[in-house]
């Protein structure tokens, strides 16, 4: 599958974005992931900020790649990849290392609940950049409505 950088790149970037607004808006702080990483592996914040925004279109790029294999439609897929991105590297991998336990629970309920709703959405863009047409669609001889063809 090849992808489409362009538009990983400006999905990454607005996903990103949108995480970074509701955790601002969750905590009153702006960029409070980079500033945990800047903290934790010791470099500068700007560097910080550009391995956070760089993550976010490597997922996107990631998910763009995988779309295709997942079911459902696009919005569906978008949210099971960001759920299982989120269960897999956040809930048992980033939030053990920095101290916080499975899921961030030991820094308290909020954790994993704002992880998880930051990361919901972020998939917007990834279902608005990366639709994925069902097989049945492209199609000639379909007859499918518009209805039909949404539920796939």
């Amino acid at each position: 599958m090849k992808v489409n950088w362009p538009k990983a790149i400006l999905a990454g970037i607005i996903g990103t974005l949108l995480f970074d607004i509701t955790g601002f808006l969750f905590n009153g702080t702006w960029w409070d992931i980079p500033r945990v990483l800047a903290g934790a592996i010791d470099i500068p914040l700007p560097v910080a900020v550009f391995m956070h925004y760089g993550n976010g279109v490597a997922l996107a790029a990631i998910y763009a790649a995988m779309a295709p294999s997942l079911l459902g439609p696009g919005w569906l897929r978008a949210l099971f990849f960001t759920t299982l991105e989120t269960l897999m590297l956040v809930w048992f991998l980033l939030f053990p290392l920095l101290g916080l336990g499975i899921a961030g629970l030991e820094g308290g309920v909020i954790f994993p609940v704002l992880s998880m709703v930051r990361h919901w959405l972020y998939a917007i863009p990834l279902a608005y950049f990366f639709p994925v047409a069902c097989e049945e669609e492209s199609a000639p001889t379909s007859s499918k409505g518009c209805a039909e063809i949404a539920a796939c």
